[in-house]
C-alpha cells in the first residue's frame, strides 16, 4: 500500500510550528501570536486528509498553545485571561476541524463513487466485448449508449460510428446498407419498420435473424427500468442451419457467399 503522506501533513506542520514559536518566544522579544495560523493550518489538514487528521491537528495546537502560554510565566500555570484564550482556541481549532473535515467527506465521497462505478463500468465493457454475443444498449430516445465487439463485427459497424451513438433506427439502416441481412430488398423496409416496431414495444419474443455470410443470429429485446432497452444478438447459426440438406451444404456456402459478394460490390459501386 503506497505511504499517504497527506494525513500526518497537518499534525506534523502544527508541531513544527509550535517548536518554532517556542524557540522564536525564548529568543526574540516579541513574537506574533501563532493561534491563528494553528487555526489555518488544522483547516488545511481537514481538506488535504479528512477529520481524523484534522481533529489530531487541533489537539497538537491547542496543547501547544498551552505551553506556549505557560512558559510566559515564572510557575506553571494559567491565569484567567490564558484560560479564556485557550477555551476560545478550542472551541475555534475543534470547530474547524469538525467543518472542514465533514465538508472533505461530503465532497470526496460522491467523488470515490463515482469513480468506483466508472471502474465497474469499464471492467463491465471489457467483460462483454469478450463475449461472442452482441450486446446493444439504448437509452430511452433509443440511443445506443453501448455497442460491444461482437455487435460491431457481426454488422461490419465502425467504432468511429459505433461509438458516436447512433440510433437503433440507423443501426439498422447501416444493416441494410452493407448488405448485413439475408433478404431480398424488396422486404427490407417491412423487417426493419417491424423491428423497431418490436424494439419500441419492448416486445421480448426472440427472433432469428439470418446475415448474408451464412450466420445466424437470434434477437431479443429487454425493456430496461430506466425505459432503456438492451438488445441481444446470440450466434445460433449451429443450430438453425442444421435444417440444410448436407448433400448441398457446399452449394448453401458458395450461395451465401456470392450474395455476400455482390452485395458489397453494389455498395462500392453505389459509393
Amino acid at each position: 500500500m503506497p505511504f499517504d503522506w497527506r494525513a500526518p501533513f497537518g499534525p506534523a506542520l502544527i508541531v513544527a510550528t509550535a517548536l518554532i514559536g517556542l524557540a522564536a518566544d525564548h529568543l526574540l522579544l516579541t513574537v506574533p501570536d501563532p493561534v491563528p495560523l494553528f487555526v489555518c493550518i488544522v483547516a488545511l489538514a481537514g481538506s488535504l486528509s479528512g477529520l481524523r487528521s484534522s481533529l489530531t491537528g487541533a489537539a497538537i495546537a491547542l496543547a501547544s498553545s498551552a505551553l506556549i502560554f505557560s512558559a510566559h510565566r515564572a510557575t506553571f500555570g494559567f491565569d484567567a485571561s490564558n484560560l479564556a484564550r485557550l477555551s476560545l482556541l478550542a472551541l475555534a481549532v475543534f470547530g474547524t476541524a469538525v467543518v472542514t473535515g465533514l465538508l472533505r467527506k461530503r465532497l470526496v465521497d460522491p467523488l470515490a463513487w463515482k469513480h468506483s462505478h466508472h471502474t465497474t463500468s469499464e471492467r463491465l465493457s471489457a467483460a462483454l466485448d469478450q463475449v461472442d454475443i452482441g450486446i446493444v444498449l439504448l437509452d430511452s430516445d433509443t440511443r445506443a449508449e453501448f455497442i460491444n465487439r461482437a455487435f460491431r463485427q457481426y454488422f461490419s459497424l465502425s467504432d468511429e460510428k459505433a461509438d458516436s451513438k447512433p440510433p437503433f433506427i440507423a443501426l439498422m439502416y447501416h444493416g441494410r446498407d452493407t448488405g448485413a441481412y439475408e433478404l431480398p430488398e424488396e422486404e427490407l423496409s417491412a423487417f426493419i419498420a417491424r423491428r423497431t416496431e418490436m424494439m419500441r414495444a419492448g416486445d421480448s419474443t426472440p427472433i432469428n435473424i439470418n446475415l448474408s455470410d451464412g450466420q445466424v443470429l437470434r434477437f431479443s429485446c429487454t425493456a430496461l427500468p430506466d425505459g432503456g432497452r438492451m438488445l441481444s444478438y446470440t450466434p445460433v447459426t449451429e443450430l438453425v442451419r442444421h435444417t440444410d440438406d448436407p448433400a448441398y451444404a457446399e452449394y448453401y456456402r458458395l450461395m451465401r457467399s456470392n450474395r455476400l459478394r455482390v452485395s458489397h460490390e453494389d455498395l462500392r459501386a453505389a459509393e
